[in-house]
This record gives structure tokens, C-alpha cells and sequence, in this order.
């Protein structure tokens, strides 16, 4: 018959049981419970000695009494110590034979130096989890955002993603005003962010001067902070803010706000996020220089195909409508009605030809222009204004410019001349039936009253107004 395992002493069980797990809780968990076995005791709790110390404030016996100790002569504290530091305080009470003795304390301070300890080491390994979580992190937004992101979805990207890692209530991304202030742009929370997003901290707010100075801003409590001025404050509880800059630039400020209540960061975690910031910062303008690349890109390929046209085609069809003015001369010679036909027919082809000469001007020039949010030159104001058009009919209306537009027409008139184009425009796409639409700036019309002028004119094949056919022509004249 085998002899039974001899048992191990209480002490041995309990210092072992100890150093069982590296997760803190469950070997705070192990403390607790070892010295309620270890003394007798029906109570057990271990009070930290700062609250919130580790995300943690208090952790109790498993199965034991919940209520506070008994008399004051049946209870029993020893101080946990973790690199010099005051951890908390492991306490007993309520020993089921009796009151504590001196041996009960020895075996207290022997299990909780051995606490330290393995707290100790539960703190490195939690401190290196977090780490490895915030750097893969880190590493999935700078993928996502080099990826072609819009500028949007970046910002959003980085806040999604730090709200995650933070176990934040929301995660918020601030950009400074013209005014001097600082407003929400970009908010990823559990919750609707509509209320959120928009929000403004006014110029003279105290931590703005830390916020655009490029400084992390730390907060117990937002709602009673007197730094903080937002309508949405009272929401949230702790909170950081943190720099979003990289190579000297400030592209702006990620906050990460938890609930009323809720426990406040670690240092790690505050090292940890700051650290995760500058690292997403660092990718918002990699990402932004790759995308301005690859806008360069397209406008070079934009002017080679301008140049190709102009070399290429428009000088062919110049060509062949020059041989066919040249044809159109010479068959006037011929029979009357023969050469009447012919002559008509080579009229129109060098009408046509014209046209689509214009077109492809037209075209040539709405390659080379700049990006489209920012025109610099009279005809490019004028090709946005049918881009956005064109947006909402299914179609490009087609634009034809005659004269020396862009040295003839000045500012004054040129922003006169957008808002009519813009109102005829938008009574033209409302009409039934509208398939084309044209539109042609002309800088060499002469004005009723003989001067020099400038002349708008839109048609479109529409139903009319009045119902009674189709195809509509306004003009808008202005002197230059």
C-alpha cells in the first residue's frame, strides 16, 4: 500500500501558492487568501496604499467573511513593501480560536516580504504585456494609415485604436482653431460622438498653453478639473492628453477620457500612451508625405497626357481643318448646286473640327491644373464650378473659353461671373430631360452699348421652363 504525500507546511503552501501565477490580481488573490489560512483568521483583506494604485483599491478573502473586523484585540496588520515602496496593507481578523499571538504576526511578515516579491515581478510582467500591447498597436496604425488612408480616416484610425488599448471611454483627436483655441475633429467612443465632435476649448483656456506648447496633460478628475471649460467634461473622469507631434510639428492633441468613476491611469500607462502618440504621430506624416507623392504622380502623368495632347492631336485636327478650309475655297469652282452641298458639308465638318479643338484645349487645361480644392486661375474657379455640377447631373457639362480670359477678366468681375455661372447651373440641373449641357465664356463680346465686354452664356437641351419645347439658353454680359 503507498504511503499517503506528506503535507506540506501551512507556511511552504502558502508562500508557494504565492508565486503560482504572474497575473496581479489573482496573485494578490493568492496573498489573501494565504494569510487567512495561515492565521486562522475569517477576515482577510489587502487595502493599497495609494487607491486606484495598479488599477486595483482592495482585494478580500475568496469565501470568507465580508464584513469589517471584529474587536480591535482580534485583529492583525502587516505593511507590503515592493521595491522600498509601500504596496498596501494585508490585514486579519476575527481568528477563530482566539486572539492573534506573536507567532501569527511572524508568519504574516514572512508571507508578505515573500508578497513583494512575487508583486514584484507580477507588476514586470503586466508592465511588459501592456508594453507589447501598445507596440503592436503602434505598428497596426502605421500599417493602416500607410496603406492610402484619407486624412479622416487616419485620424480616426488613431483614435480608435488608442481608445482600445487605453480602455478609455472615448478616444478624441484635437486640432488648434485659427483662433488660437483647440477643437474635437475626430472621436471614437462607445457611445454617439455627435455631441462630441466639434467641440471647442476657447482661447485663454488654462491647459491650452500645455496642449499647443506640445505638452502631455494628465488628469485625475475632468469634471472637477479647473483646467478643463468643455460642455462634455462631466462625463469623464480620468484623462490624458497627449501631443501628436513629430519632426517639431504639432498635427494636434489625442485625449483619451475613461467614465466618472473609473480608475485612473498608471504611470506606466501614461508613459505607454505618450509613447504610442509620438509613434502615430510619426505615421500621420508619413502617411501624408506618401500621399502628397503619389498626388505628385498623378499630376505629372495629368501634364504628360496635356502634353500629348496638345502635340499630338490638337495639332492634327488643326491640320485637317486647315486642309478642309483649303478644300471648302476650292469647290466654289464647280457646278452651283454641287459645289453649294459640298461646300456646306465641308462648313459644318470644319465647324465641328473647331469645337472639338475647344473641347480638348479645355481638356488639356483641366489636367494641368492644380488640385481641384484649390484653383488659382480664373478658368480652373470656372471648371470646379461644373466639376461640382457635373457631381450631381451624372454628366461633365462641356466648357468653351474664347479670348485672352485670364489677362482680360479681373478679380471683381471673375467672382461676379462664378455666382452667375453657379445660379444657371443649378436652375439647369433641375430641369426634366437635361442630357448636355454647354457653357461658354466668351472675353471678346462687345456689349450693347459698343464697349468691351465679358459674356457667360449656359444652354442646356432641357424641358423649358414653360413647358413648350426643349433646350434652354441664358446669358449673364459684364463690362471688363
Amino acid at each position: 500500500m503507498t504511503a499517503p504525500t506528506p503535507r506540506l507546511p501551512p507556511l511552504l503552501e502558502a508562500v508557494l501558492g504565492v508565486g503560482t501565477d504572474l497575473e496581479l490580481r489573482v496573485t494578490l488573490q493568492h496573498i489573501v487568501d494565504g494569510a487567512a489560512e495561515l492565521t486562522g483568521a475569517r477576515y482577510a483583506v489587502l487595502d493599497m496604499a495609494g487607491p486606484g494604485h495598479d488599477g486595483l483599491v482592495e482585494i478580500r478573502a475568496a469565501g470568507r467573511s465580508t464584513g469589517g473586523p471584529g474587536r480591535s484585540d482580534t485583529s492583525l496588520g502587516v505593511p507590503i513593501r515592493v521595491d522600498d515602496e509601500v504596496f498596501g496593507t494585508l490585514r486579519v481578523a476575527d481568528k477563530e480560536s482566539g486572539p492573534f499571538t506573536a507567532e501569527d504576526e511572524q508568519l504574516l511578515r514572512l508571507l508578505a516580504t515573500q508578497a513583494g516579491i512575487a508583486i514584484g515581478n507580477s507588476r514586470l510582467y503586466e508592465t511588459a504585456r501592456q508594453r507589447e500591447r501598445w507596440i503592436e498597436g503602434a505598428a497596426a496604425v502605421t500599417t493602416a494609415l500607410l496603406t492610402g488612408e484619407s486624412a479622416a480616416e487616419a485620424l480616426m484610425t488613431v483614435a480608435e485604436r488608442a481608445r482600445v488599448l487605453a480602455d478609455a471611454a472615448a478616444g478624441v483627436i484635437l486640432q488648434a482653431t485659427p483662433e488660437g483655441g483647440m477643437e474635437i475633429v475626430t472621436a471614437s467612443t462607445l457611445d454617439d460622438p455627435g455631441d462630441i465632435v466639434g467641440t471647442v476649448i476657447e482661447p485663454g483656456s488654462p491647459v491650452l498653453v500645455q496642449l499647443l506648447g506640445g505638452e502631455p496633460v494628465f488628469i485625475d478628475d475632468s469634471a472637477t478639473d479647473p483646467r478643463m471649460t468643455t460642455h462634455v467634461r462631466s462625463r469623464f473622469g480620468p484623462s490624458m492628453m497627449l501631443p501628436l507631434q513629430a519632426d517639431g510639428r504639432l498635427i494636434g492633441t489625442l485625449a483619451l477620457p475613461r467614465r466618472r468613476g473609473d480608475r485612473p491611469y498608471t504611470p506606466v500607462e501614461q508613459r505607454l500612451a505618450t509613447q504610442f502618440a509620438s509613434q502615430a504621430a510619426l505615421a500621420l506624416l508619413l502617411a501624408d508625405a506618401q500621399h502628397r507623392r503619389e498626388r505628385l504622380a498623378v499630376y505629372e502623368d495629368r501634364d504628360r497626357i496635356a502634353r500629348d495632347l496638345h502635340d499630338l492631336v490638337v495639332q492634327r485636327l488643326f491640320a485637317t481643318g486647315m486642309m478642309l478650309e483649303s478644300t471648302q475655297r476650292r469647290s466654289t469652282g464647280g457646278a452651283a448646286d454641287e459645289g453649294a452641298d459640298v461646300h456646306a458639308i465641308l462648313g459644318r465638318a470644319v465647324d465641328e473640327l473647331q469645337s472639338t479643338i475647344q473641347e480638348v484645349r479645355t481638356a488639356i487645361f483641366a489636367l494641368q491644373q492644380p488640385p481641384a480644392d484649390a484653383p488659382t486661375t480664373f478658368r480652373g474657379k470656372v471648371l470646379r464650378e461644373t466639376a461640382g455640377t457635373a457631381a450631381a447631373l451624372g454628366f461633365q457639362p462641356s466648357v468653351h473659353f474664347t479670348g485672352p480670359v485670364e489677362n482680360r477678366v479681373t478679380e471683381p468681375v471673375a467672382g461676379h461671373l462664378l455666382t452667375a455661372l453657379h445660379r444657371k447651373l443649378t436652375a439647369a440641373a433641375h430641369r426634366a430631360g437635361v442630357s448636355r449641357i454647354e457653357v461658354t465664356v466668351d472675353a471678346t463680346a462687345t456689349l450693347p452699348d459698343g464697349r468691351s465686354g465679358l459674356r457667360l452664356t449656359v444652354y442646356d437641351d432641357g424641358t423649358r421652363d414653360d413647358g413648350e419645347g426643349t433646350g434652354t439658353t441664358v446669358t449673364w454680359r459684364s463690362p471688363l
